[in-house]
C-alpha cells in the first residue's frame, strides 16, 4: 500500500527552493543588495530573504512583486490580468501548427541540495504527523532523553535546542532552510517517529528529483479541419 504522503509536496518544495535560487542569483546580477530590493518592493529584508530562500510562507503576491522588480514577471503578470484572453474567432479557426510545449525541469542538483530537501521534507511530513497526535512529540522527547543519556556531548547543545522547539511547538524553527535550521535537522529526533512507509515515499520522490523531473505540457497536436467536435 502507498504511504499516505501528499505526493507532490516534494517536488512543490524543489520548486520553490528553485524558484528563490533563481530569483537571488538575479539580484546579485542586476546589482541590488538585499536591503535595495526589499525597500523598492515594499516588503522586510526577512520577507525577501524567505521569498529567496524557498519559503513557502511568504504570500504569492510578494512572490509576484520580487519578480516584477527583477523584470522577470512577464508570464506571471499576464496570467493575472485580463489581458490573457482568446482572441475572437480564434477558436474557430483550424491550428496550421501545434502549439509550443512549455516544460519546466525540477532538480535538486548535486547530492547536498538533495540530502537537504531530503531533511527537510522528512521533517515536514514528522509535523505534520505530530499535529494529527501530540503523543508522537512525547515520543520525541524520549528519544532525546535517550540521546542525552547516552553520554555523547558532541550534538548536546542542538538536542536542547530541540527540546525547546518541541516544548514550544515551534515548527518555523525545525523547518528554517537558514544554516542553523540545516545544523538543527542534522542533530533531529523527529525523523525516529516516521513509519517506514512515509520515509520510503519521501525517499523515493527525491530520488526522482536528483534525475530530474520535467513538468509542463506537450505540444497539442492541430486541431482536425472542421473544429473541435
Amino acid at each position: 500500500m502507498t504511504a499516505r504522503t501528499d505526493s507532490t509536496s516534494v517536488l512543490d518544495r524543489q520548486l520553490l527552493l528553485q524558484l528563490g535560487e533563481r530569483l537571488k542569483r538575479v539580484r546579485r546580477q542586476e546589482g541590488f543588495s538585499s536591503t535595495a530590493l526589499a525597500e523598492l518592493v515594499g516588503i522586510s529584508r526577512t520577507t525577501l530573504a524567505a521569498i529567496e530562500s524557498g519559503d513557502p510562507s511568504p504570500s504569492m503576491g510578494n512572490y509576484v512583486r520580487v519578480m516584477s522588480a527583477l523584470g522577470v514577471s512577464a508570464d506571471l503578470a499576464l496570467l493575472a490580468s485580463d489581458a490573457l484572453q482568446i482572441t475572437p474567432g480564434v477558436e474557430d479557426r483550424p491550428r496550421k501548427r501545434p502549439a509550443p510545449a512549455v516544460s519546466v525541469l525540477v532538480k535538486a542538483d548535486g547530492s547536498h541540495d538533495a540530502q537537504d530537501l531530503q531533511s527537510l521534507m522528512l521533517h515536514k511530513e514528522a509535523i505534520k504527523l505530530m499535529l494529527s497526535d501530540p503523543k508522537l512529540i512525547d515520543q520525541a522527547l524520549a528519544t532525546l532523553e535517550e540521546w542525552r543519556s547516552s553520554g555523547s556531548s558532541h550534538s548536546r547543545f542542538l538536542w536542547d535546542e530541540w527540546s525547546v522547539i518541541l516544548h514550544r511547538r515551534d515548527w518555523r524553527r525545525a523547518l528554517s532552510t537558514s544554516r542553523r535550521g540545516r545544523e538543527l535537522r542534522q542533530a533531529s529526533p523527529l525523523p525516529t517517529i516516521l513509519p517506514a512507509p512515509i520515509r520510503a515515499a519521501v525517499l523515493e520522490q527525491v530520488s526522482a528529483l536528483k534525475k530530474g523531473v520535467l513538468l509542463g505540457s506537450k505540444p497539442r497536436a492541430p486541431a482536425a479541419q472542421g473544429g473541435p467536435s
